[in-house]
């Protein structure tokens, strides 16, 4: 059975950091596009980051461009978000996702809220 389990959300202050990571099995890791999605309160889910760990290709939304950095351990078979100087409006409950394209995803965690006080 395919998990993916998030973690590392909290509250944390505009300007500051946290690091979410998503634990997955082997095969998932190695073989799946590893996505970050959000959704805020009262908002559609949103992309955030892609890595495809093959190709060593990220992708990145405008909006957290510059600010966000997602990256693998291959031997953990861990993908991390890496966010920093957070902003209020990134408040979000986010998602680690997989797929075997970057338009369909299929298996998705349960989600790791992140709240920015300003």
């Amino acid at each position: 059975q395919v998990q993916l389990v998030e973690s590392g959300g909290g509250l944390v202050q505009a300007g500051g950091s946290l690091r979410l990571s998503c634990a997955t099995s082997g095969r998932i890791f190695s073989s799946y596009i590893m996505g970050w999605f959000r959704q805020a309160p009262g908002k559609e889910r949103e992309f955030v980051s892609r890595i495809n760990w093959n190709f060593g290709s990220t992708y990145y939304a405008d909006s957290v461009k510059g600010r966000f950095t997602i990256s693998g351990d291959n031997a953990k078979n861990t993908v991390y978000l890496q966010m920093n100087n957070l902003k209020p409006e990134d408040t979000a409950v986010y998602y680690c996702a997989a797929g075997l394209t970057n338009v369909r995803y299929t298996y998705w965690g349960q989600g790791t809220q992140v709240t920015v006080s300003s």
